[in-house]
């Protein structure tokens, strides 16, 4: 009986999960499966005025389409919070070359590409390095996949 009870509970857990991951493919903005940060935490602000990745802080935080956007600064947080669309990742921070290829994977914030006022993220260095060799097409291809992609 206590084993049957502990097998149901596990299997109950992993239902859980598992509706979680497919949920998740679902969102609009990439924030991984245990949290409610965009851009992994990082100031996306940054990527345009400092042209680099900087950690945001937990004292410097907005909302947008549901997601807790963190910044490094009180002016950055005042940037994003007055044009938000400007700075938000493209295809909510999915990687990029994921959504050209028609799938979802995870956008790294260490991994990323300013291209005609716009942020892109990928998955790693690798997967850029692809990206950034046909950047062009991987764009027009990723625009027609998206917002598509999130229904698969």
């Amino acid at each position: 009986m206590i084993r049957s009870v502990a097998l149901s509970t596990l299997l109950s857990a992993l239902l859980i999960i598992v509706s979680g991951l497919a949920q998740a493919a679902e969102d609009p903005v990439y924030t991984g499966l245990l949290s409610n940060t965009g851009a992994g935490g990082y100031d996306v602000v940054s990527y345009f005025d400092a042209g680099e990745a900087t950690k945001g802080s937990s004292s410097h935080t907005v909302e947008y389409l549901g997601v807790n956007w963190r910044f490094a600064s009180a002016e950055n947080k005042a940037k994003f919070g007055a044009d938000p669309a400007a700075y938000a990742p493209v295809y909510g921070g999915y990687c990029a070359w994921a959504v050209s290829q028609g799938y979802l994977a995870k956008g790294d914030p260490k991994h990323w590409t300013v291209k005609d006022g716009k942020l892109y993220l990928n998955y790693n260095q690798d997967v850029q390095d692809r990206w950034l060799a046909d950047r062009d097409n991987f764009i027009r291809l990723a625009n027609e996949n998206w917002p598509a992609v999130l229904e698969q």
